[in-house]
């Protein structure tokens, strides 16, 4: 079973970029902290569709959420290398607090 459940909050704003095929696609950073005091793990997050147009408009730096998704890998090319990446596609998310709060 490949699932995560996640609290914390962005550590800037969230980066929206669209298809070819105009798919919306959110990429995220979520700050989680660990149970040691003033540590905390930083996991890149992507959302789609709709719900990546949402994020967009109602989460920014400092938004505290909560996050239900999976793991996701997988490579692309930079510079002629191969790079891995291994983040968080989010599956619902709840908003804990707004752009205002």
């Amino acid at each position: 079973m490949n699932k995560v459940f996640l609290t914390g909050r962005l550590v800037k704003a969230v980066e929206l970029r669209y298809t070819k095929d105009n798919l919306a696609i959110a990429h995220f950073t979520l700050a989680v902290n660990r149970n040691k005091k003033d540590e905390a793990d930083f996991l890149n997050c992507i959302a789609y569709g709709n719900q990546a147009e949402l994020i967009t408009r109602y989460l920014d730096k400092g938004s505290k959420v909560a996050v239900d998704g999976h793991i996701q890998t997988g490579p692309y090319e930079k510079d002629g290398k191969k790079v891995y990446t291994t983040d968080i596609a989010v599956d619902k998310i709840e908003f804990l607090s707004n752009k205002q709060e």
